[in-house]
């Protein structure tokens, strides 16, 4: 363990979304994705806004695995500057999954739940400058021509 607080997301281009409709036999969780994401552009629209997913961020709290950990799953919106090279915000759904702590209480979740929205600003800036965002526009992007060019619906993620 040499991180206080490790984060795992996927990231999807809200840019990249050709088409909003959802397969017919998309199953509750996908759909519900589906309808999450369509919020967000909504919300957000899709100019330097980025959907994170299958998310996960955990803080340790002491330097053993077996106490002190709090973990939390969060899906939502991170949004960027004109120019996609620093985090302006984040509008994050973020959920209590799995905690080893026993004096947590309530104001405490409530305190690291809003936490989590820093922690990803921070850590989309650096998935920014480790190029791991121009590699996802890029795949998104190859993605769709291929797309384009066979004639076929590739989902809405793909």
């Amino acid at each position: 363990m040499d991180r206080y607080v490790d984060i795992r997301f996927d990231c999807l281009p809200l840019r990249s979304i050709g088409r909003l409709d959802i397969p017919l036999d998309a199953s509750p969780k996908y759909r519900a994705r589906c309808e999450r994401i369509k919020h967000a552009l909504e919300t957000h629209g899709s100019h330097n806004t980025y959907y994170l997913y299958n998310a996960r961020c955990v803080f340790h709290l002491t330097n053993s695995p077996e106490i002190g950990m709090i973990e939390f799953s969060f899906d939502g919106t991170a949004i960027t500057d004109e120019t996609d090279a620093k985090t302006v915000s984040c509008d994050l759904q973020v959920e209590l999954v799995r905690e080893t702590c026993d004096w947590l209480t309530e104001p405490i979740v409530n305190w690291f739940r809003e936490t989590v929205q820093h922690v990803i600003a921070v850590e989309f800036d650096r998935y920014i400058l480790a190029g791991d965002l121009a590699q996802t526009v890029q795949r998104i992007e190859r993605l769709q021509r291929d797309s384009d060019q066979h004639g076929g619906y590739m989902g809405m993620y793909l």
